[in-house]
């Protein structure tokens, strides 16, 4: 049988850039050879598409940011590629750049597995760009990748469709900036204390604080504004559970067993996520069946609210207090080392990580032979 060509993409422009790697990692790892040809595909953090001479073997963030300070590395070798914006069977060009000459390869990919989290990878951009290539790609597409990022527009979303969201507010980075004194004391009266603080556009923690008082709202909505031009402020769930589940497929998307995260620290930032060791992850979560079967359904109807494609991680907190859950937010490109929540979650399932890898490839074609039989003309 004929090996199908998987491009992973990997690295990106976002602050999530080491993460990428530590995912990629583990995904050409996992690759059943007999079956696939993997291509890595990097992108640098100043956005040039690079096809690697070797792929990632660091996974974790952790250890991506330790190799990277100790090589010293900023550019790894590698030969430049474009993506082909348009249907045809030269996927990627491939750039040689010698002297005053230049020699362009054409590659052919049967499909793209991206592997980039945060804006510019997992916020409906790049696949925008696979979508003008009419080439497959596993995971979500255009619409729910960037509502998905965008975590104002999805509680929208959520609030119209009647599922459960905590109170919050969304502050535009101008407003806070020429206003913040009036801003401040709004978001007081309105939610009061703890709240979270987040940069709108970003994943894995990145930028997020807990504020209690006045002093440290302010210096949060400060650091948010930082990575975004929308930051979002949410009331904290008391003594809050954080509750994840995995959810895989397209027309029919299946939850897996619900997860736990217990943090090192106060919350799970990106240090707890990351770089710490303290962190546990339990799985399956400690929950009564019926908190799990209707935690199960509730990651669904955020799937299928979002219209999301391929796979997903919905995130919740549940109440210590009041057993109330809250849907926290989604992610269309979850962290996907073997250690991972998502591929964790889904192992307990029953489904192990080369497993996961061939049904979301085989998701990502079906999804895409179902597109090419739509009418393009009246």
């Amino acid at each position: 049988m004929k090996k199908l060509r998987v491009g992973v993409l990997y690295g990106g422009r976002s602050g999530e850039h080491e993460v990428s790697l530590a995912s990629a990692a583990a995904v050409f790892a996992n690759l059943d050879r007999g079956r696939y040809e993997a291509v890595p595909i990097r992108i640098e953090k100043d956005g040039r598409w690079v096809l690697a001479e070797r792929a990632p073997t660091a996974t974790s963030a952790a250890e991506v940011i330790g190799q990277a300070r100790s090589e010293g590395l900023r550019h790894r070798g590698g030969r430049e590629v474009l993506l082909a914006p348009r249907p045809g069977d030269e996927t990627l060009l491939a750039i040689d750049r010698r002297d005053d000459t230049m020699r362009v390869t054409e590659m052919h990919l049967d499909v793209i597995f991206p592997v980039l989290h945060g804006p510019y990878g997992e916020d409906g951009t790049v696949q925008g760009l696979l979508e003008l290539a009419n080439v497959p790609y596993v995971g979500a597409g255009v619409l729910a990748s960037s509502v998905a990022m965008d975590k104002a527009v999805s509680k929208v979303i959520f609030e119209a469709r009647k599922l459960p969201v905590s109170p919050y507010e969304v502050v535009l980075r101008g407003e806070w900036l020429s206003n913040r004194d009036a801003v401040a004391s709004y978001l007081v009266r309105r939610l009061g204390f703890p709240v979270f603080v987040k940069p709108v556009n970003l994943g894995s923690s990145v930028g997020i604080s807990k504020a209690r008082d006045r002093a440290t709202l302010e210096a949060a909505m400060d650091l948010a504004a930082e990575f975004d031009r929308k930051v979002i402020v949410e009331a904290a769930v008391p003594e809050a559970r954080e509750i994840e589940v995995a959810v895989l497929g397209n027309d029919s998307p299946e939850a897996s067993l619900p997860g736990e995260i217990i943090p090192s620290r106060e919350f799970y930032d990106y240090e707890a996520k990351y770089l710490d060791e303290g962190s546990r992850a339990i799985v399956p979560a400690d929950l009564k069946a019926s908190e799990r079967e209707a935690i199960r359904k509730l990651a669904v109807d955020a799937f299928r609210a979002l219209d999301c494609s391929g796979m997903a991680r919905v995130d919740f907190l549940l109440s210590g207090t009041t057993g109330e859950v809250y849907i926290n937010e989604a992610n269309t490109i979850p962290g996907f080392t073997t250690i991972s929540m998502y591929s964790k979650m889904w192992e307990a399932s029953g489904v192990p990580y080369p497993a996961l890898l061939d049904r979301l490839i085989t998701l990502a074609l079906e999804r895409h032979a179902e597109k090419q039989q739509l009418r393009t003309s009246v």
